[in-house]
């Protein structure tokens, strides 16, 4: 069918471009609102020794559930304590409770509401079939722009994708209580409210507790994902851990989450009716611990109030000395880590973790505002073609002299592959031509199309890669890339070359680890996509000897810190002032 697209996606970015500009004030409140809720929840979790909350959580877990559980409970936050996650633990807890506490103040209302309403049920019903269907990343996307990058994305998507379970189940358990009960409540003369909170609510309890629980083992699902946008925690280990292929740190970290999830999962489950409940009252132990939890709460968040400094002159206070960086363990975030260390940021200042695209998102939104930001550049890259910055001064020499972008193929690729080994020894271009596709990419093209375009018109260079290359025949060649634009664009275009010369080429998006790993195996036969010597040489060094290193494709590559040019500074030592 020749039906010419539905323009579905410009359509989303239009209405999410109006959102923000709309609401950009609501959103900031509320950013605001739940990170000092979540700052100061993770403040008063880590308060103390780590074995007090230790002792506090195993006692509750022994009221509540059986000898076992608190062992179990004992035993594995210890475990957790003492192969180093405690910090990420403290943040991964404070996160889940917080999703878990706007699931329940958001869920339970509808739940009731559809309920008691059946044209709410038939309305609310596919809208949660949609929350629950639609990917997790999706949630993230939007999340980033209304929100930026950081802790608060990461818990309104974990709420998107964990309240339907509290919605569904609370309604369903409200429409299971026995319809004469219902008829002798309305034979005395009760009203809806007494009802609902008398009758049904109560014997419905067994089945919305049922959702609650789900809604926390969703929402302690979501912490990897959501450490795609900068939440801190175990989901921000595990990302680091599978970017850098360290299996037995990627366990720890795994391991760490599974002990909480077996714990919030116990413990959840026996609240209705803990164990202990016959000789303490559930009512006092549950009333003195939200006293003291509150009371504690409070001090803390007093203690914690500080002055809005975002009006000062000083750099620093204007982006709350934060850096936004990109995905956990990339060689980018180490050398901004050393930067920091050189000119003696690293006690002021915090380096963001999240993801390439959330950090671009991050800049754009800032730059849209003429709001200050300081974020982790690279180039080639499309922001610099799309916006007007500029890199700040590196006296030190933090981040080298720049770099190039590397060609590897796998061992024996040459003599089993010998036409497209040429071509991509051959390949060679500028950054100039790897930013051309970029932009086209961003501003809406499908990478292979702005491929084809580049490729279609730039006849003279892709000559001199293909020269003297066999044809394929049909050949595959299977190439492995990162996620960033740069290695999009370079892939996309090697990748039309080659079946332009009659390969058939497979692509295979995966992390900067496994895409070294894999063309070491052999799985894999090729990448364009190496930066060296810097951010990409701790897996050059993991896996030489592994592979065919055909020299650079690109150079006159940069790396440092990046700031819009309407910001008053020049240089990273401006940043200690």
């Amino acid at each position: 069918m020749n039906f010419p697209k539905i323009p579905l996606a410009q359509w989303v970015d239009h209405l999410v471009d109006w959102i923000t500009n709309t609401f950009d004030p609501v959103f900031n409140a509320i950013t605001g609102f739940i990170e000092g809720l979540l700052d100061n929840l993770v403040t008063l979790l880590g308060i103390g020794p780590s074995i007090l909350l230790i002792l506090i959580i195993t006692l509750f877990a022994l009221y509540t559930s059986r000898w076992g559980v608190a062992i179990f409970t004992l035993v594995g936050l210890l475990l957790i304590d003492n192969l180093g996650y405690w910090n990420a633990t403290v943040d991964t807890i404070a996160l889940v409770l917080s999703s878990v506490v706007l699931t329940i103040v958001i869920g339970i209302p509808f739940g009731i509401w559809a309920s008691q309403n059946d044209t709410a049920k038939r309305i609310i019903t596919p809208i949660l079939d949609f929350m629950q269907t639609m990917p997790a990343f999706v949630y993230l996307i939007p999340s980033i722009l209304f929100f930026g990058i950081g802790v608060v994305p990461g818990i309104l998507a974990s709420v998107i994708f964990a309240v339907p379970p509290t919605i569904r189940l609370t309604n369903l358990g409200i429409r299971e209580v026995p319809k004469d009960l219902i008829e002798a409540t309305e034979a005395f003369g009760s009203t809806t409210g007494q009802k609902l909170f008398k009758v049904q609510l109560p014997l419905a309890a067994p089945t919305i507790l049922a959702g609650v629980n789900q809604s926390i083992m969703l929402a302690l699902s979501m912490v990897v994902i959501a450490s795609l946008v900068g939440a801190p925690g175990l989901g921000a280990e595990v990302y680091r851990a599978v970017t850098q292929i360290k299996v037995g740190e990627g366990f720890e970290a795994g391991i760490s989450i599974v002990i909480i999830a077996i714990i919030l999962d116990r413990i959840s489950q026996n609240l209705r009716k803990p164990l202990f409940g016959n000789i303490i009252n559930k009512k006092i132990v549950y009333s003195v611990l939200a006293g003291l939890l509150i009371v504690a709460y409070a001090a803390v968040a007093i203690s914690q109030a500080k002055p809005d400094k975002t009006s000062s002159k000083n750099v620093g206070d204007q982006v709350n000395y934060e850096i936004t960086g990109i995905d956990p363990g990339a060689g980018l975030m180490k050398s901004t880590e050393k930067a920091m260390k050189d000119y003696g940021l690293k006690k002021d200042w915090t380096l963001k973790e999240g993801s390439a695209a959330a950090m671009t998102a991050e800049l754009k939104k800032a730059y849209e505002k003429k709001e200050p930001i300081i974020v982790t550049g690279w180039t080639p890259h499309w922001m610099f073609s799309k916006y007007d910055l500029k890199y700040l001064k590196d006296p030190k020499g933090s981040y080298g002299k720049g770099e190039s972008i590397h060609t590897l193929t796998k061992k024996g690729f040459k003599q089993e592959n010998p036409g497209a080994n040429k071509i991509l020894d051959q390949f060679f271009w500028k950054p100039s031509d790897m930013e051309e596709v970029m932009v086209d990419v961003q501003d809406g093209a499908q990478p292979e199309k702005a491929a084809a375009k580049w490729v279609k018109s730039h006849k003279q260079e892709v000559g001199k890669w293909t020269k003297g290359a066999q044809k394929g025949n049909g050949k595959e060649v299977k190439l492995v890339y990162v996620a960033w634009e740069s290695e999009i664009a370079s892939t996309n275009v090697v990748a039309k070359v080659l079946e332009q010369q009659g390969y058939k080429v497979k692509l295979q998006q995966v992390e900067a680890g496994p895409m070294f790993a894999g063309v070491a195996d052999g799985s894999a036969d090729a990448m364009v996509a190496a930066w060296l010597p810097t951010t990409h040489k701790d897996y050059y060094n993991k896996y030489k000897g592994k592979f065919e290193d055909l020299g650079p494709n690109l150079k006159g590559t940069k790396l440092g810190l990046t700031v819009p040019k309407y910001m008053p500074i020049d240089s990273i030592e401006d940043l200690k002032k």
